[in-house]
């Protein structure tokens, strides 16, 4: 990887607990594009940038094998400990740099990882281990969550776009100004006739206000925040916690929102002219 993050064991259990991952339908739509061609197969997907495995057990009921690669060995212990599925494996790889051969995998992954590559190296890559008529799915979540309950909800995303704010300031400079603009930028520069591009899909689901905040204090931001200045972090959080509820007219953190996040993703499919230089335009 390009940014190594995400790698203290304290952090990955956090991150198991709390990060939100793909619903069953969008990956569904990923599944849907892979299949709409005949030579498609569904021998081997590889999930990259895995994590603690929540994106590559989805894709486990749908493949011969799956293969999670991440940079970071406290994920994939996590990963080995919670998801113990009979045809996933786990392999300690950076993005840039699989451990697979040419032309050997049906479809290749990133769920909310790919920002962190480097972005050209992977797509070589990627491109180079898929076979012909293989698939790219990338995806990623993006800021745009809303939390809704009773007739507080436009009180709560305004809380929670205070929280966001405070964070902003800590963000890594490698992200750049907007996420948006990579992933738009990536999907129509690749050179890959058969592609699809969605920039809006709703995932929702009721999560705790612990959950919620747990979940924001496993981003990167929140991090290095913790790491410069723990009493400023734990201040922030726990300020926001007792916002939440004090707006909700509740006490308890284990009280149930419905959490909104909006995702983004694109679809491309390796054509059988495999040239060296069909990644980007």
């Amino acid at each position: 990887m390009a940014v190594r993050l995400f790698e203290d064991k304290e952090h990955a259990n956090s991150y198991w607990k709390y990060r939100i991952s793909p619903s069953e339908e969008l990956i569904d739509n990923v599944l849907q594009f892979h299949r709409s061609n005949d030579n498609s197969a569904s021998d081997l997907a590889v999930d990259v940038g895995c994590g603690s495995g929540q994106g590559t057990l989805l894709l486990a009921p749908h493949f011969n094998r799956v293969v999670g690669t991440d940079i970071s060995p406290a994920q994939l212990e996590v990963a080995r400990k919670h998801v113990n599925v009979s045809n996933i494996t786990y392999r300690e790889s950076p993005a840039e740099d699989l451990p697979f051969e040419d032309g050997s995998v049906d479809l290749v992954t990133t769920m909310s990882a790919f920002h962190w590559f480097d972005h050209l190296r992977f797509l070589q890559e990627a491109h180079r281990v898929l076979k012909t008529h293989g698939c790219l799915a990338i995806l990623n979540y993006t800021m745009d969550m809303e939390l809704s309950y009773g007739g507080c909800s436009d009180t709560l995303n305004h809380i929670c776009k205070e929280f966001y704010a405070a964070l902003w300031p800590f963000r890594s400079p490698y992200l750049g100004s907007s996420p948006f603009e990579l992933y738009k930028k990536t999907y129509d520069s690749l050179q890959y006739p058969v592609k699809e591009w969605q920039d809006i899909f709703w995932v929702r689901k009721p999560v705790t206000v612990s959950d919620y905040i747990g979940m924001v204090q496993s981003f990167s931001t929140f991090q290095t925040l913790l790491k410069k200045d723990p009493e400023e972090a734990r201040r922030l959080s726990q300020d926001t916690e007792q916002r939440l509820l004090h707006a909700m007219g509740v006490t308890s953190l284990e009280t149930e929102v419905i959490m909104e996040v909006k995702y983004l993703y694109f679809v491309a499919r390796k054509p059988a002219n495999d040239k060296t230089n069909i990644i980007l335009s």
